[in-house]
């Protein structure tokens, strides 16, 4: 990866990805979801996604809209229901959406694990029910482990509260989620952030993600974030 490359709005963040891909989407719910760029997403047009996120969907807005527009195939998430997830819950129920559930640790174990370039781990998380079907299991030190491979992403969509020039970023509060686990285990990541300082702005025991793993920022004001 080169240097962040600042780009003037979230359509231009976005242009390139393509159909088919795995985009790995931060957030819990919508804290920390980076709304506009997933606007942007929907707008392009793409097709059979595979989408990585906490969730799937609230409401009509953000993950829920790109949903609604037939734009994502198959869903990796921990909580695909709640109160507000009527058009996940309809397109399941219609076949039209592939679901694979992830156990919330796991998850961000696994998406940790591709970053690190592990190429997979035992985990106890799971063991016995049916989320383990299929898998293999591990006696260790007299307790059961399944067998759980990395999720790695061809883009990593990201809410971040501030980056600089160099593609560094902090975080706000638990807006941080999932997004330093994503910014590293996708091939290109995508940052929308509320401010842009310059080199050497931040200061460097408060940045969570280095500026290595970001690819493209851009800047979106916080009524559209």
């Amino acid at each position: 990866m080169g240097k962040a490359r600042i780009v003037p709005d979230a359509d231009a963040a976005v242009a390139g990805i393509e159909d088919g891909a795995t985009v790995l989407v931060g957030g819990f719910g919508t804290a920390g979801q980076p709304m506009a760029l997933v606007d942007a997403l929907r707008r392009t047009g793409v097709r059979d996604l595979t989408v990585v996120n906490n969730n799937a969907g609230n409401g009509d807005v953000g993950l829920a809209a790109l949903l609604a527009a037939g734009c994502v195939r198959r869903i990796i998430c921990s909580f695909p229901r709640q109160t507000d997830s009527w058009v996940f819950d309809g397109l399941y129920r219609d076949g039209r959406i592939e679901l694979e559930l992830v156990p919330q640790g796991n998850l961000a174990e696994r998406m940790r694990a591709a970053g690190a370039g592990i190429g997979a781990f035992f985990c106890p998380t799971g063991v016995g029910t049916p989320l383990a079907e299929g898998k293999e299991t591990r006696t260790i030190d007299g307790r059961d482990y399944v067998l759980e491979y990395p999720i790695r992403g061809d883009v990593a969509l990201v809410k971040a509260h501030r980056a600089d020039t160099a593609g560094n970023l902090v975080y706000r509060k638990t807006a941080r989620n999932f997004g330093p686990v994503m910014a590293a285990a996708a091939t290109n990541t995508i940052v929308e952030v509320d401010d842009i300082v310059e080199a050497g702005a931040l200061d460097p025991e408060h940045v969570v993600t280095p500026g290595i793993y970001v690819d493209r920022i851009v800047r979106v004001a916080e009524e559209a974030s």
